[in-house]
């Protein structure tokens, strides 16, 4: 078996006539931090959206712990979604109607477990990221940091072995995208996740373990010395 948990190969896909990949591969170990880097439209959030298996790329290969992704059934997918990947966007992304904690159950009440079983383990994660104070309040009345370190809570609760996160700072100040990224990493590196990083920020990059740069829908890797 193969010493990465996930691996892209020669990635194509396309929206109309626009090439959004192009021959595209990359690899993420087992706890590994990736950063995913290049220029607006170069195709890096296309990238890890087929990564993550929300999108299907037009051809290649992607592999997450053996099993082909490309192949799955949309149920295996949407499961494999709700349990061993977890998620954080740019702008949080949090279902407006419901508390910070309602927020951080969700991924669990939608697996089946019980309400107060979800809800018990939710407050562990928000106390975990300090954003416990916030557990009754809806999204709307956080602050933007808080409400990105409920995210990150929300990707963390289910033990996800891969941590998707699509610009987490970009919508922050400097301060709080510090706060969000040092609790983002150091909360995953005590799980054992893997982290797939998309950002245009060196800040933000300088927390990965090697940086995959995109351009023009094609990738090249990059090594960072520590």
């Amino acid at each position: 078996m193969s010493d990465y948990l996930l691996t892209g190969a020669d990635l194509h896909m396309a929206f109309g006539q626009t090439k959004a990949l192009d021959g595209a591969s990359m690899t993420v170990g087992r706890g590994e931090i990736v950063a995913v880097m290049g220029p607006s439209g170069s195709g890096k959030s296309t990238l890890l959206h087929c990564m993550a298996g929300i999108v299907a790329p037009g051809s290649g290969s992607i592999v997450y712990d053996g099993q082909e992704l490309t192949t799955m059934s949309d149920k295996r997918r949407s499961a494999l979604r709700r349990t061993e990947f977890g998620f954080v966007f740019q702008f949080g992304q949090l279902v407006p109607e419901l508390t910070c904690l309602e927020n951080v159950a969700l991924p669990l009440r939608l697996d089946g477990m019980a309400r107060a079983e979800a809800e018990r383990k939710a407050k562990l994660w928000l106390e975990r990221l300090e954003v416990d104070g916030v557990a009754d309040k809806r999204p709307g009345e956080a602050s933007g940091g808080q409400g990105q370190r409920v995210a990150v809570a929300r990707a963390l609760v289910t033990g996800p072995k891969v941590i998707f996160a699509d610009e987490p700072t970009g919508a922050l100040d400097s301060l709080n995208g510090e706060q969000v990224m040092r609790l983002l990493v150091d909360t995953a590196k005590e799980t054992g996740a893997a982290i797939v990083l998309v950002t245009h920020e060196p800040r933000v990059a300088a927390y990965s373990d090697r940086e995959v740069v995109v351009r023009d829908g094609r990738t090249r890797q990059v090594e960072l010395v520590q």
